[in-house]
C-alpha cells in the first residue's frame, strides 16, 4: 500500500527521522505540509505549530524563524538529491547506464517525496540571501553531475548532445516537474515513473546509430 509520501531522507520509516529532537521533527513535518499546501509566505508560525499540536511559543525553542525551518527543509532535500545523483555518477557502467540510474533515482525521489520536493524546488526565492547562495551552490553541483555524465556519453559516442548546458537543464527540469503533478493515488508508482523518464531521456540524447533503430545506447 502506497503512503502519501515516503520519508524525505535516510531516517528510516519515520518521515524526517534524521531531525532531532522529536519536537523539532514534528515541527518540520508540519512546516513541509503547510508550505506545500499554502505556500511559504501565506503560512504563519501559528499554522505550523497548530499542525504539530504545539503552541506557537514552542516553535521558537527549536527554530528561530520560519525561514530557518524552510532552510533546514531545503538543505536536507538538496543534500539528498545531490547524493542520489552522485551515487549514480560514481556507480560504474557506461554513460547510458549511469544517466539512466541518475534520472530514475532523481525522478523516484521527486515522486516519493512529492510534497517535500515541491517545497524544496519551488520556494527557493523565499530563502534569506545567504541561505539562497548556499542552496544554489548545491543545485549547481547537481547540474554538474548530470553534465559530466552527458559529456562522458558524447566522448564515448553514446550521446549526441550539441548543447551540454541546455540539455542538462532540460533533463533536470523534466525530473523536477514530477513533484508538481505526481499523485500517490495515481496508476503509476514512483519506480514506474522513474523507469519511464530514464527511457525518455536516453531516447532524447541518443547518438544516431545504424542497424536496429530501436536499439538503446549501450546495447549490443
Amino acid at each position: 500500500m502506497r503512503t502519501a509520501e515516503q520519508p524525505a531522507g535516510d531516517g528510516g520509516d519515520k518521515p524526517w527521522g534524521e531531525v532531532t529532537p522529536e519536537a523539532a521533527r514534528r515541527l518540520l513535518v508540519a512546516a513541509v505540509e503547510a508550505f506545500a499546501e499554502r505556500g511559504y509566505h501565506a503560512t504563519t508560525t501559528r499554522d505550523i505549530a497548530g499542525r504539530a499540536g504545539m503552541s506557537p511559543a514552542a516553535l521558537y525553542i527549536h527554530y528561530k524563524t520560519k525561514e530557518e525551518l524552510l532552510h533546514r527543509i531545503s538543505r536536507i532535500g538538496h543534500d539528498r538529491a545531490l547524493a542520489l545523483l552522485t551515487a549514480a555518477e560514481t556507480g560504474g557502467g557506461s554513460a547510458s547506464e549511469r544517466l539512466a540510474e541518475a534520472v530514475s533515482a532523481f525522478v523516484r525521489w521527486h515522486a516519493e517525496r512529492h510534497t517535500t520536493a515541491r517545497v524544496v524546488q519551488y520556494e527557493l526565492d523565499a530563502l534569506a540571501p545567504e541561505h539562497r547562495v548556499e542552496i544554489v551552490k548545491l543545485r549547481r553541483e547537481s547540474d554538474a553531475v548530470v553534465r559530466r555524465i552527458l559529456a562522458d556519453g558524447v566522448r564515448d559516442g553514446e550521446f549526441d548532445v550539441p548543447d551540454l548546458t541546455g540539455t542538462t537543464l532540460a533533463v533536470l527540469s523534466l525530473c523536477i516537474d514530477v513533484a508538481r503533478w505526481f499523485n500517490s493515488r495515481g496508476h503509476r508508482t514512483p519506480d514506474e515513473v522513474g523507469a519511464l523518464y530514464a527511457d525518455l531521456v536516453l531516447r532524447m540524447v541518443a547518438a544516431p546509430r545504424g542497424g536496429d533503430p530501436d536499439r538503446r545506447p549501450g546495447q549490443k
